[in-house]
């Protein structure tokens, strides 16, 4: 079976949190430090899912390789309309297009849901991957935020990045 992205199910659950465990312990892909169990990430899916965000999963020959999701950048309703993403591989699967199916999917995904904006907050300058991933999808630097976290006891740098959705900011916003 080649690759395929779908719509994330509660069944895809376990293999999520584990992936998402290892980011916690041992990457600097997120800032958090406590590892989250699987009823909380069926919790925070299931948040993003019902607040009408795409939530997807990758596989590849029927196994679990990655999921990627849009939420909310801010909370504040001026950015209703401006969406951050993750996207996460399974170790040892990068590099096969994964990522790369992934973000395509749920750039395809946002558009269609009339998102304007999507920003990618990237841990750390060092993470080529996911900046060369995000360059290859029209992303630009935005900025870094230097040294505005601390684990695995160092401060870590903060990339960011944009890229248009849809028409962009070429119209106001349809509201629904």
């Amino acid at each position: 079976m080649p690759l395929s992205v779908r719509d994330a199910t509660p069944a895809d659950v376990p293999a999520i949190a584990v992936l998402y465990a290892d980011e916690v312990r041992d990457q600097v892909n997120t800032y958090e430090y406590e590892v989250p169990d699987e009823s909380e990430m069926a919790r925070r899916m299931q948040g993003i899912v019902d607040a009408g965000y795409p939530y997807l999963v990758a596989e590849l020959d029927g196994a679990f390789v990655g999921y990627a999701y849009a939420s909310s950048y801010r909370a504040r309703a001026g950015y209703r309309k401006t969406v951050e993403n993750s996207v996460y591989v399974v170790p040892g699967q990068q590099g096969h297009g994964i990522g790369a199916a992934l973000m395509q999917a749920l750039i395809e995904a946002c558009e269609a849901r009339g998102y304007r904006q999507m920003i990618a907050v990237i841990g750390e300058p060092t993470n080529t991957a996911s900046i060369r991933l995000h360059e290859k999808f029209g992303f630009t630097l935005v900025g870094v935020f230097r040294g505005i976290a601390w684990k695995h006891d160092r401060w870590l740098d903060t990339v960011q990045m944009q890229r248009s959705l849809g028409v962009g900011t070429t119209a106001p916003p349809q509201d629904d």
